[in-house]
């Protein structure tokens, strides 16, 4: 019987979970998502994460998915949630919460992960990028599906002045009210920007906003193959839960 472990995904607004078989990538429960507390300190964010694993029944080795650089196990930055975060170990303090190990990592590579391993990156070779389009743009660039991560390209200066995820990130499209093509245009000026920087081979888009890709797909272009992610929201906690499974071992 394949492991079935917990995978949380911590997002500026939400927290998102479920119980994942690490072994086919689905998920055996219903998604779970509560909002993201405020402020999105260390401490209460933890609160938050036992207990939804108390409510979910979590065993095992946890997955835990962060909006952050998270470099030899502490988070380096903290672009959507407290300050506070910059330099914590993650995974050390909500493993001691809970009693088991916690694997803890960047939120689009998580997501990358599972998207490479069991959705729309399952066949792909080359240079694939993922971009997760949120309330920012996270990314998890894989090689031959190697992943590099904390690659944070969402912070990609474009020409026109500023960060690509202050342009053309889902939260940009709600706050300015942008129509579909209006804010495909957008992110194909970001597309663009990336191409340029890394010549991907494929881009797979992801994030709650993918579940509408029929609606925005039709107006993208690039020289790079586009993909919509199969998981849509729940790749980061499938990815989690995949990273988990790597304390088994």
């Amino acid at each position: 019987m394949n492991p079935i472990l917990l995978g949380l995904d911590v997002g500026g607004s939400s927290i998102k979970a479920g119980l994942v078989d690490v072994g086919t990538g689905k998920l055996v429960s219903a998604l779970r998502s509560v909002p993201t507390p405020t402020p999105a300190t260390p401490e209460r964010v933890v609160e938050t994460c036992v207990a939804v694993d108390q409510e979910l029944g979590g065993q095992g080795p946890v997955g835990l998915a962060f909006p952050s650089v998270v470099y030899r196990g502490l988070a380096r930055t903290a672009a959507h949630v407290d300050a506070g975060w910059v330099g914590t170990d993650g995974g050390h303090l909500l493993g001691s919460r809970l009693g088991r190990p916690v694997a803890f990592l960047n939120d689009a590579d998580a997501a990358g992960l599972a998207e490479m391993k069991w959705g729309a990156g399952r066949e792909a070779t080359g240079t694939v990028l993922m971009l997760t389009l949120g309330t920012g743009i996270g990314s998890a660039l894989f090689i031959d599906g190697k992943l590099l991560p904390n690659t944070e390209f969402g912070h990609l200066q474009l020409a026109r002045g500023g960060e690509g995820e202050e342009w053309a990130s889902a939260r940009v499209r709600t706050e300015a009210g942008l129509d579909w093509p209006a804010w495909a245009g957008r992110l194909n000026e970001y597309l663009a920007a990336l191409h340029a920087l890394l010549w991907p081979d494929l881009f797979i888009l992801g994030g709650s906003v993918s579940e509408h890709f029929e609606r925005f797909g039709e107006f993208l272009e690039s020289p790079a193959e586009i993909r919509s992610a199969e998981f849509s929201g729940q790749a980061g906690v499938i990815g989690a839960a995949l990273a988990a499974r790597a304390r088994l071992a």
